[in-house]
């Protein structure tokens, strides 16, 4: 297959690099200064689970290629509207696009630009940023991407692209609920990264006080509430499930929004933050403790122009 990775930074170009170490049709759409990164060093990917450096194929948004079998989107939020614009000369009629990004409300951006049929479901989890010559630093042992079709069926695309994706030093797991999986990630990191950016400390010293584990659980319950009146999936009793996941989290845990913030970069705040409390206000439902997460990077967002 050949695979498109959009979104060149840390997450996209983790990925990708396994799928390429393995043998994968790789190519990276970038940009000028990301472009001149790859032909100088090439790309190299420092991990816990072996480094790999090679010279990857590279294109540019204003360049002529065939329509791809896949691509591999992980921009964030405020980049999606500029990506989708660049990939329609990409996309065909067969093309999946697969979406990395955190959040739903990129679901809907995406069907309604390349249509229902293209857009498949994804997820991943990696703790990976870029140095400043551009490698992708990876430091956990959780490298894990899903992907699965929306509606839950094992299509012969999807195997096809499970057949593509086996064998790569990485986790990648075909899911027949990756729609429930998505809504509970979403869940997850409206949680740790509301609290961890609210209080700017790591997750284990809020645990550690009775307002930070008070807080920690209403999020979750006005989060599910919200999103259970969208008509997500949910499984019952999820939010004491991932209660119990951000417990045992490593004491000193920062979310990815945490520390954009701690580099004075661009967050995800109307993404993760202002859907929810859209569908709040139309359906009247009272989430003081969103609004105030929403209020903190809306906040930030303009005290770091």
């Amino acid at each position: 297959m050949r695979i498109l990775v959009v979104g060149e930074g840390a997450v996209g170009g983790y990925f990708g690099s396994r799928l390429a170490e393995k043998g994968e049709d790789v190519t990276f759409l970038v940009r000028d200064r990301r472009e001149h990164q790859m032909k100088e060093h090439g790309l190299h990917i420092e991990s816990v689970h072996g480094d790999h450096h090679f010279q990857p194929k590279t294109l540019k948004a204003e360049e002529k290629a065939e329509p791809f079998d896949v691509v591999l989107l992980s921009t964030k939020a405020y980049h999606l509207e500029g990506a989708i614009d660049s990939l329609h000369p990409f996309v065909g009629e067969n093309t999946m696009i697969l979406p990395l990004l955190n959040g739903m409300s990129h679901v809907e951006d995406l069907t309604q630009a390349f249509g229902e049929e293209r857009v498949i479901g994804g997820l991943c989890f990696v703790e990976s940023t870029l140095d400043d010559s551009g490698k992708v630093i990876q430091t956990s042992p959780i490298h894990d991407l899903v992907f699965g079709e929306r509606s839950g069926n094992r299509t012969e695309r999807i195997t096809r692209l499970e057949e593509a994706f086996s064998g790569t030093k990485a986790n990648f797991r075909l899911s027949d609920s990756i729609e429930q999986e998505m809504w509970h990630k979403y869940l997850f990191i409206t949680t740790l990264s509301g609290v961890t950016s609210l209080y700017r400390a790591p997750i284990g010293p809020i645990r550690e006080t009775a307002e930070g584990e008070g807080r920690i659980k209403t999020v979750l319950s006005q989060t599910a509430m919200v999103m259970r009146k969208l008509g997500a999936p949910l499984a019952e009793k999820i939010e004491d499930a991932l209660y119990d996941k951000i417990s045992g989290m490593g004491y000193s845990m920062k979310s990815s929004l945490q520390r954009d913030m701690e580099k004075n970069l661009s967050v995800e705040a109307d993404h993760l933050y202002g859907y929810l409390l859209d569908a709040a206000d139309s359906q009247e439902i009272e989430v003081p403790d969103l609004r105030l997460i929403h209020g903190n990077l809306k906040i930030y967002e303009i005290a770091s122009q």
